[in-house]
């Protein structure tokens, strides 16, 4: 990782008010991204997703955010206009959802769309920006970019809808991308090659990528760091290549509870929560 870190947080917080109370959906999270691929790993539940959307600032009233420090590249989060968000988001900063038929818009050509977000944040012309999006839907791995261009959403597999969505926050040239749960609704093959799309443009365009999943095996070796998330804390950080070797127990029961091709399992384990690791 690089010495000035893309996203410092310190002591984040996020809760909503409601009828019965206030949620704390994230408790005094504190960590950094630079170049590099950090995984956040946890239940549903855990606040993975919420924190991802804390950093684009796009957590919806009467949520309450609150950080000692959150910046980005140097720039105070916490206070930002609206105006700046804007300048932010999709030029320096996007997020990929989990599924793209939420994302895509449904009666809008697909190639459209990503030329669309070229022009929202680079002024250029029609014919640049389809120049743009082709050679960035080539960039996915689409076989034939000139004839998805002209596709709707509806015409897509999920994996060539998912890469769709890939191309649509990059063609931007963000220097960080949040992936949330960017392969849990495809098939093993599929899965694969949009890691290794993803692998391929953190390397070579020099981003910073978080890489939010439940998928401790997909995050273990895809990975360089990895934070584990429960009721809304950080409860460990380690080496990608370490978490095996993880200490706390609820990372433990995660890793247990995991399906193992190599290992016969009649029951898969449960994972057994403690109050105390919510203090």
């Amino acid at each position: 990782m690089s010495e000035d870190p893309l996203i410092a947080v310190e002591d984040l917080n996020v809760s909503f008010p409601g009828r019965g109370g206030v949620t704390h959906a994230v408790r005094h999270a504190s960590f950094s991204v630079g170049r590099e691929r950090l995984g956040i790993v946890g239940e549903s539940g855990s606040g993975k997703s919420t924190t991802g959307r804390a950093l684009l600032g796009l957590i919806p009233r009467p949520g309450v955010v609150s950080a000692k420090r959150m910046s980005f590249a140097g720039q105070d989060l916490r206070a930002l206009p609206d105006a700046q968000w804007q300048a932010l988001r999709g030029r320096r900063m996007s997020m990929v959802m989990q599924d793209p038929k939420y994302s895509l818009n449904p009666v809008m050509q697909v190639g459209r769309q990503v030329q669309e977000t070229y022009v929202l944040h680079h002024r250029s012309s029609e014919a640049d920006a389809r120049r743009r999006a082709l050679a960035m839907l080539d960039a996915v791995k689409i076989r034939d970019p000139d004839l998805v261009f002209n596709l709707y959403p509806h015409q897509l597999s999920g994996g060539m809808g998912q890469r769709v969505m890939i191309a649509m926050m990059l063609i931007a040239e963000p220097d960080l991308l949040i992936a949330d749960e960017p392969t849990s609704a495809l098939d093993v093959t599929v899965q694969n090659e949009v890691l290794r799309i993803l692998d391929d443009l953190v390397r070579d365009r020099g981003m910073g990528l978080i890489f939010i999943s439940h998928n401790l095996t997909i995050v273990s070796s895809f990975c360089d760091r990895v934070l584990v998330m429960y009721g809304g804390r950080i409860v460990e950080e380690c080496k990608a290549i370490e978490l095996a070797a993880a200490k706390h127990p609820y990372t433990r029961a995660l890793i247990k509870a995991a399906p193992s091709l190599d290992h016969v399992q009649t029951e898969l384990s449960v994972v057994t929560r403690d109050p105390a690791w919510l203090t």
